[in-house]
Order: structure tokens, then sequence, then C-alpha cells
């Protein structure tokens, strides 16, 4: 008896363990929920035909494509938008989320960029909440999820210079009697700077950074809450490798950061300067440049699913151009958090600010040299 009794309390702590580790999103579905009613907001047609789509959004016009009272948690956003990129740009189309009745939005991006596609480019992207494709990349979806207690109103805004013909979409909300106390408010950000080379003035070469100064901002926040995602699209108009640039972490009002990286490469999962396309749930590089070295765009993503990145007041997040910052470089971003309630975000660069700058291919390096040649009045091998 006594020895059945010790393997009998020798059990159940066995069991007690083995019953928390039974966990996941497959298991999670098995389980009743009480107080959620499905919701759904979209372009179909009200009179009962197929003209389910928004037509003719004019130039500076706005659109919501809803808005919504209450509680409840957004789980499904899907657009796609006609015409293609190379009419109307979708840097120049403003995807806006507005949180609890406020006037200010906490969320505010591109339409491309927010939801993979860097420049005014149209391909497939595929991670973990968000994706595009297929038929190019023309289905546009995310299924972050995005809690609201006092409504939720999302619109666009037609900043480009054409009409856009049609918006086709899907908002799927869970409708909620209440939200749970620690249900954050989800937020992302569009920064965009063609950065400037930073050297030392005696040397002329690399000079030591340690406090991030000249760095590229990928996220500004007041607040609390957690860091989940950035999607980072670089234009090199050089052949150097452009990914040295090491991450740096200002949390809670560091001056110095407490979190530093080895490389850009490193900070998004990769290592010794790829060029390849590669796509994962949490990393990948859905485009990459075909020309000679690192020249041209690049679209690299990393998403803090399961690690995210807690500040309590504050953080700001930041990478360098090049190593130390030592390169030309046109670098834009789209990042993604959670807060304890819905906040204001800085201003995202304006349609100016936006603008394109030109792919530069080997004809424009060669007339770059043969300019240098002509200026030097001597003739050039490329290594001087």
């Amino acid at each position: 008896m006594k020895h059945s009794l010790l393997l009998l309390l020798l059990y159940i702590p066995f069991l007690s363990a083995f019953s928390q580790q039974i966990d996941g999103e497959l298991y999670n579905l098995t389980k009743m929920k009480s107080g959620y009613r499905s919701k759904r907001i979209s372009s179909y047609d009200k009179n009962g035909y197929n003209g389910d789509r928004i037509v003719g959004i004019k130039p500076n016009e706005k659109v919501v494509i809803c808005d919504i009272q209450g509680a409840g948690i957004i789980n499904h956003i899907w657009f796609t938008i006609a015409p293609p990129p190379h009419l109307v740009n979708r840097n120049d189309i403003i995807l806006r989320i507005y949180w609890d009745g406020n006037s200010y939005p906490s969320v505010e991006s591109p339409i491309g960029p927010f939801f993979g596609q860097g420049w005014d480019e149209s391909y497939n992207f595929t991670s973990y909440a968000l994706s595009t494709g297929p038929a190019n990349g023309t289905g546009m979806s995310t299924y972050f999820m995005m809690p609201f207690e006092k409504g939720a109103r999302i619109e666009i805004e037609n900043q480009a210079d054409n009409v856009v013909d049609n918006i086709f979409f899907y908002v799927d909300y869970y409708e909620v009697d209440k939200l749970p106390k620690d249900a954050g408010r989800f937020h992302a950000w569009y920064n965009r700077e063609i950065t400037n080379p930073v050297k030392d003035p005696k040397t002329g070469g690399e000079i030591a950074n340690i406090d991030g100064k000249e760095n590229y901002v990928f996220a500004d926040i007041k607040g609390k809450g957690h860091f989940i995602g950035l999607n980072y699209y670089v234009q090199n108009p050089s052949t150097a490798w452009y990914g040295e640039g090491d991450d740096m972490w200002f949390i809670d009002g560091e001056k110095i950061p407490s979190m530093v990286g080895t490389g850009t490469e490193d900070f998004f999962n990769t290592s010794w300067c790829p060029k390849e396309p590669f796509q994962s749930p949490f990393f990948g590089y859905p485009r990459v440049n075909g020309e000679t070295g690192w020249l041209g765009r690049t679209h690299v993503y990393r998403f803090f699913i399961t690690d995210p990145i807690f500040f309590e007041k504050s953080l700001k997040a930041t990478i360098e151009h090049g190593t130390s910052n030592d390169m030309d470089l046109d670098i834009a971003t789209v990042s993604y958090w959670y807060q304890d309630k819905a906040y204001s975000i800085p201003a995202i660069p304006n349609k100016a600010e936006r603008e394109l700058k030109p792919l530069i291919n080997f004809w424009h390096i060669h007339q770059m040299r043969q300019a240098w040649k002509k200026n030097k009045n001597e003739n050039a091998w490329g290594n001087e």
C-alpha cells in the first residue's frame, strides 16, 4: 500500500506537468468560447448583384471602409485594388485605423508597404500574419488580432494622382461583450529616409557609433507595450553590401542601447550577405535585387511573434545604414506593435517625402565612371 501511494505521489506531478504542456493553436481551437459573435463588413453589393466593390476613389478623397461601434477584435482584413501599381501608386494609397473613438490614428501607412510590398511593386509575400498573393501579390491579407473597446474605424485615402477604380475588401471581427483586461491595441507606423553617410572628419573612414545618433529610426514609441514586427525595404544605389548596419534598441529612455546587434542580415536571422528569395513564418527575403552585387531593391521582414520586445515607458528602435552609418541608402519600414491603450503615432512622411528614387543599374555606374575619368583627366580602372 505504501509503495503504491509513493508511486501515485510521484505520478501526480508528471501528470500535472504533461497537462500544462498541452497548448498551441490547433489545441486551442478545441476549446469552446462564450461571448463571441462573428461579424463581417465587406464591399459586397447590397443590391444582391456582383458589384462587390467601392468604385472610383478620386485623388485626395477619403473613404471609410468600416466604422464599428462597441467592443470587439478584428481578426482578418483583406484588400485587393484596381488598377495595378504602375497606374495607381500603392505608396500613395494610405491606410489608417482609429481605435476607441479617437480622432488620431494608431495605424498609418501606405497600403502596399503595410501588407508587405515595397516601392510601387506587386509581388507574392508570405509570413505568419501578413501576406500578399497569389496572382503576383494582388490579394493583401493580415491576420493580426486587433482588439478595441469603444469602436474601430478604418479609412483609405487616395493621395495618388489617378483614380482608384475599385477596392474590394473584407473586415472580419468578433463582437464581444467585454474585452479581457490585458487586451492591448494594435499599432503600425511607416517611415522612410534617404540616409547620408557619416565619416570620420580626419580620416574619412569609419567612425565609432555608441549612441546611435545617426541611425535610421524604425520605431519611436511612447508608453507601455511590446514590439512584434518589421517590414524593411532598402534601395541601394551602389553595388556594395548594405547589410553591416547594427540594430540598436533604446528601452524606457536609455541613452545607450541595452540591445545591440551584429549586422543587418543577422538581425533578420540570415547570414553571409544573402541575395536569394527566402520566406518563412517569422523572417525572410521575398524580394531581392537582380543587379550586380547588392545594387537595387531588397525587402526583408522579421516578426517577433514568439519573442516580442517589451517596454514599460518607451521604445526607440533603430538600425545603422551600413557600417557605422557609412552608406547612402533609401530605407523605408513599417513597424508593428501592441500598447496598453491606443496612442497617437508620429506623422508619416508626406507624398513628396515618399517619392520613389529611380533605380540605378550598371549603365549608370559606367556613366559615373566615365564622368570621373573626364573630371580627373586620366584613365580609370575602377579601383580608384
